[in-house]
């Protein structure tokens, strides 16, 4: 029975991953795992450059990629994380948004629409501030705005950052209601998301946890132009739907979605709800746009 499970997730990985295209790349004196969808196809839309979360390898959220067909797709493993190899030296967001560009100048890509998770909202609103004129649009699910925020339920959290959920797939499977709310066992078998994850190094990890270290955008954010979609569950219990609200105000040209029964994985368990979202906030302006010139 085990195996015949084995094989069941094995198949849904593959299938997740079937279209994607992965490398190494050397950039900015680091090696890196990088996926990309779609990217040698012809489209009228810019590629969406995805940040993950924390720990969290390019399988995780493959069926994003998959699910948005239209559109080129880049993502890649963090330093230590994923197939990345080990990194010798930290990184923070500075470094590590000039190491991104660097990868889309060697992917041949000028500008992206960008969307980031948890961590990854983070280093996607690093990104956007450092490098404006390489972002159009900026998703951001199920995040804060670094150091400045609304802590969520500390059982949930001393869990997130225990590394044993990567390691341990029984402590993953104990604990999953904890981490990430009840939904996404409603909507998919859990065990499948917990079999896309691989172990990051322990040296991977807390490097990406040092990263963001006394980081926050509230700052920045209220000069920041670009059109935003803010996407939060209303049942985080590590991001709280505050979180969300704080970074609505802070930005300008922002607004909000507010997934209803959603978690930490919303993104997985509402992923036709998200899908949508994302096709209707990155398409409109440009249908607009379209309309107006005619």
């Amino acid at each position: 029975m085990a195996d015949k499970r084995e094989k069941v997730l094995d198949e849904a990985l593959d299938e997740a991953m079937r279209d994607a295209t992965i490398t190494m790349e050397s950039v900015g004196g680091r090696t890196l795992r990088v996926a990309t969808w779609r990217l040698d196809q012809p489209s009228e839309h810019l590629p969406i450059l995805f940040f993950n979360g924390i720990g969290a390898n390019i399988e995780a959220v493959a069926p994003l990629a998959e699910a948005l067909p239209d559109r080129a797709f880049i993502m890649f493993d963090m330093p230590g994380i994923g197939g990345s190899p080990e990194p010798v030296v930290p990184y923070n967001t500075v470094t590590m948004a000039w190491t991104t560009t660097q990868l889309l100048d060697k992917l041949g890509v000028d500008k992206v629409d960008l969307m980031g998770v948890s961590w990854g909202g983070a280093m996607a609103q690093h990104f956007a501030i450092q490098h404006p004129g390489r972002t159009r649009r900026l998703i951001l699910a199920a995040t804060t705005a670094g150091m400045i925020m609304m802590p969520g339920n500390p059982a949930s959290l001393s869990k997130m950052a225990d590394p044993r959920r990567y390691i341990d797939s029984a402590f993953m499977e104990e604990h999953f209601q904890t981490l990430y709310g009840g939904a996404l066992g409603k909507a998919m078998n859990k065990m499948e998301h917990i079999h896309r994850l691989k172990p990051p190094s322990p040296r991977g990890y807390f490097y990406q946890l040092m990263a963001m270290l006394g980081w926050t955008s509230v700052p920045a954010l209220p000069f920041m132009r670009k059109k935003t979609l803010i996407m939060m569950g209303d049942e985080d219990h590590i991001v709280p739907l505050t979180n969300g609200w704080f970074l609505d105000k802070l930005i300008p040209n922002s607004e909000l979605l507010v997934l209803r029964g959603g978690g930490h994985l919303f993104l997985l368990s509402h992923s036709d709800e998200c899908v949508e979202a994302i096709h209707r906030f990155l398409d409109e302006p440009e249908q607009q746009e379209k309309a107006k010139a005619a």
